[in-house]
């Protein structure tokens, strides 16, 4: 990626899962890296979907769902990094809409880089949230970057259980 830097952007879609937050911080490296500037996303959508909003929209109430969007943009930042990096041109967006259309609708240019939470594995994670980075690696006009979650604990989650039975056999 070397050979892009100045060039394109680095667009990340933020959710606050453990998947997103692993992208958020290597879009950020990467951003450091290419010297481009980062574009976080967080696309949102009223609880209860739009055709129940059109049916009885709120404007204020939706004016509140922005505001926790922003809030969980802001969170997002603070959990992977510890805040935004001052280091680094960052252009935080919030926009209303579904999450995959809206990524790829941003990073529309074939320079951009599209940096999204690859999530976990298995059929159940797969249906319920899989659509997103299906979609966007369907239709991004641009190179789409899928970082796997992987969790710290789990290959610990042995070595705890067996430090467990050690205590109570011993204690």
């Amino acid at each position: 990626m070397t050979g892009d830097q100045g060039r394109g952007r680095i667009v990340v879609g933020v959710s606050g899962s453990l998947a997103n937050l692993a992208a958020l911080r290597h879009s950020v490296f990467q951003a450091r890296t290419t010297n481009r500037p980062l574009v976080a996303v967080l696309a949102w959508t009223p609880p209860g979907g739009e055709v129940g909003y059109r049916a009885a929209p709120c404007p204020p109430l939706a004016q509140v769902w922005r505001e926790c969007a922003q809030d969980q943009l802001r969170t997002a930042f603070e959990q992977a990094l510890g805040g935004l990096p001052a280091d680094l041109d960052i252009q935080p967006m919030v926009i209303h809409g579904p999450s995959g259309p809206a990524l790829c609708a941003i990073a529309d240019n074939p320079d951009d880089l599209l940096v999204i939470g690859a999530g976990r594995r298995g059929t159940r994670a797969r249906t319920l949230h899989g659509h997103v980075s299906r979609y966007v690696l369907a239709n991004a006009r641009c190179p789409v970057l899928a970082v796997p979650w992987t969790c710290p604990f789990k290959t610990s989650r042995h070595a705890l259980r067996h430090l467990e039975r050690e205590a109570t056999s011993n204690g």
